[in-house]
């Protein structure tokens, strides 16, 4: 498995190997039914039954979801039976992916201002070293959204807890009620989310992050002015769809919108992942 040096102990080269294994890979607990899953006539998962509802009647999105892969805006296949034959060949699919860049999905790129736009040029220019995912800190948002690792989410009346797999991310949305908190709140790595429902539709806003983070490995900026509109949708039982919009006029002209499509994942549980475990990569990373 060929790999860029400075990314192999963390989860970049592990979203990597998820986007070119072989399904039987994925296999990540012992494994244990899922219950309430709705069956067809000869007894396989009915993926496309209506998706769960919740005791107050809101669609449940507790689940394990798998993102979809994208290349270039499409949905791609795995590639287990053709792998890249070199690192190059492996770079240049990862950049066409929303996980590493982010103005793929879009003919323009993103609108940058030209801060956003002089800083997301140095962070390319130094090959993304300054990531906090290669140093084991929290990723971005949008990274963990795009990422090829599951993610767990748990529907409770007063708050939504996604556990990601990857580097081992939690988010709180709270659905009491409560306001987000003031300007004078400390910055969080991950913000400060709540959530309201309009019909069928989770509508996430998050805010307070802390300056100068990544949603993307090249790095397209956030600022501590940013703020992060999600809206999470389950058309039936075994989908998810996020629509994601970023509102930081610091980095960008104007707020900007993506979708992240997701499947639930039957059977299987999401694993420990503890990015700093034996890792030795950092005192060799380099721009170069």
């Amino acid at each position: 498995m060929l790999i860029p040096l400075h990314w192999r102990h963390n989860s970049f080269a592990v979203f990597i190997l998820l986007t070119t294994a072989p399904s039987a890979l994925l296999a990540q607990w012992s494994s244990y039914p899922t219950a309430g899953v709705p069956k067809t006539a000869d007894g396989k998962p009915n993926l496309s039954a209506p998706a769960p509802k919740a005791p107050d009647g809101k669609p449940d999105l507790t689940g394990i979801w798998q993102n979809n892969r994208t290349v270039g805006g499409t949905v791609a296949a795995r590639t287990s039976e053709t792998p890249p034959a070199t690192n190059e060949d492996l770079i240049a699919i990862a950049r066409r992916s929303p996980f590493w860049n982010l103005g793929s999905q879009f003919k323009d790129g993103l609108p940058f201002t030209p801060w956003g736009e002089d800083l997301h040029r140095q962070r390319v220019a130094d090959s993304s070293k300054d990531n906090p995912d290669a140093h084991c800190l929290p990723m971005g948002i949008m990274q963990f959204h795009n990422h090829g690792e599951p993610r767990k989410i748990i529907q409770t009346p007063q708050v939504i807890v996604i556990l990601y797999e990857a580097n081992a991310g939690m988010r709180q949305i709270f659905t009491d009620g409560r306001p987000l908190p003031g300007k004078d709140a400390d910055p969080w790595w991950y913000g400060y989310s709540t959530g309201r429902w309009e019909g069928d539709t989770l509508v996430v806003q998050s805010a307070g992050f802390r300056d100068l983070g990544w949603l993307d490995v090249e790095g397209s900026p956030l600022t501590d002015v940013g703020k992060i509109t999600e809206r999470f949708r389950r058309p039936d039982f075994g989908h998810l769809d996020i629509e994601v919009t970023i509102d930081d006029l610091k980095a960008y002209t104007k707020p900007w919108t993506v979708s992240v499509h997701q499947h639930i994942l039957l059977d299987t549980e999401i694993i420990e992942f503890v990015c700093q475990e034996n890792e030795q990569d950092s005192p060799h990373l380099t721009a170069k």
